[in-house]
């Protein structure tokens, strides 16, 4: 697998270093599903789980879009894949277009980007609510890298059942 992440600074501002390591693992995530097939990567974990790589992409895709759309941005934004099935974004793949999930996915990280720019602070409350309650773009980073985080660690698993190839 080419793996050209940029590795997040040693040294730099509490934004840049969170930024920087929410993009590495974007990019990780990206590195996993690295020259596999679509029907690799619709290749389930371990039955009955649903978990799979593409599966994984949508669900991110979804996760960017309600956190930096409708959370951050208090922008209406229905989710792509979640709709009226639970775990939408993992059911159903045998007709989905690997593709299209992918290119959802990156235009989501892109808007993301623009939205976070937008806010001059770490401190800024998000002009939307979860749950009821505003939370710092500090919060919406921290919980997006975590998210990201345990879910490259799904991809490791999945990826190395796939084909063997294992990284970090």
């Amino acid at each position: 697998m080419p793996d050209l992440r940029i590795d997040p600074p040693f040294v730099a501002n509490e934004r840049d270093m969170l930024c920087s390591f929410l993009d590495w693992y974007r990019q990780t995530l990206a590195v996993k599903c690295e020259g596999l097939t679509d029907e690799q990567l619709k290749e389930r974990a371990v039955p009955p789980s649903p978990l799979s790589l593409l599966g994984l992409v949508r669900h991110m895709a979804d996760v960017e879009r309600i956190w930096f759309r409708r959370v951050l941005g208090a922008e209406e934004a229905p989710p792509y894949y979640w709709g009226d099935t639970p775990d939408g974004d993992f059911h159903d793949l045998d007709s989905v277009s690997a593709q299209e999930a992918f290119a959802n996915w990156q235009a989501e990280i892109e808007h993301a980007r623009t939205v976070v720019a937008a806010f001059p602070s770490l401190d800024d409350l998000s002009a939307g609510t979860r749950h009821g309650q505003k939370v710092t773009l500090r919060w919406i980073l921290i919980h997006m890298i975590e998210e990201y985080a345990r879910h490259c660690g799904h991809a490791d698993f999945l990826r190395e059942r796939i084909d063997g190839v294992t990284g970090e």
